[in-house]
């Protein structure tokens, strides 16, 4: 609703880093999109609007580009499903009835660039990530996929590329809380053998 303040947080947050900003959160239409954009970030992540209204990622493709668009899918465990995981949205709080992997092929056939899946039964626990759900998303596209959700030490990290077959790792709370920071985790990454850019 704040849509000017977050903005203004995109403008100075863009001026005063050397990395590309992926931007998310209430991103619901192409203009959000293109204001973000023009804000200063270099990708936008969509998630809830995206499964409401699947041809906006479509739209969204073929007016910004397919790099430009990360398409995070927020999932519990349900036995109920094919894959075992269900889609839910609205931070985590509510179940759509729909298959998390087959969603991510989904995102893949309509234009997304990247598939960005969280397991809200593990976020924010530091206990690890789902590589489980993770494996299960990377191995259903072909697009680069990021680890999220439960990185709490820098074997995590390791295993999120090598078990869960991550191209990208995200975490949030090691690094907010100084647990560990990102030159540790990519000094240890390296010296085990991965390839880590910047």
């Amino acid at each position: 609703e704040n849509r000017k303040t977050r903005l203004e947080w995109v403008k100075n947050v863009s001026s005063v880093i050397h990395i590309p900003l992926t931007v998310g959160g209430g991103i619901s239409t192409l203009e959000d999109i293109e204001l973000v954009l023009n804000a200063g970030a270099k990708k936008i992540s969509m998630n809830s609007a995206a499964v409401k209204n699947p041809d906006l990622i479509k739209q969204a493709a073929r007016r910004f580009g397919k790099e430009k668009l990360t398409i995070a899918i927020d999932a519990r465990r349900n036995k109920g499903m094919p894959s075992g995981f269900e889609i839910v949205v609205s931070g985590g709080t509510k179940p759509v009835g729909k298959d998390a992997v087959a969603w991510a092929k989904e995102c893949e056939n309509l234009g997304a660039g990247v598939i960005l899946p969280t397991s809200m039964d593990g976020d924010g626990t530091q206990a690890g990530y789902d590589l489980e759900f993770t494996r299960a998303i990377s191995e259903a596209v072909s697009l680069p996929v990021v680890a999220s959700g439960g990185a709490g030490k820098l074997e995590h990290f390791y295993e999120g590329v090598i078990k869960g077959g991550a191209q990208i790792l995200l975490a949030a709370s090691v690094f907010h809380y100084r647990i560990l920071s990102v030159k540790e985790v990519k000094s240890y990454l390296r010296a085990k053998g991965l390839q880590v850019d910047m």
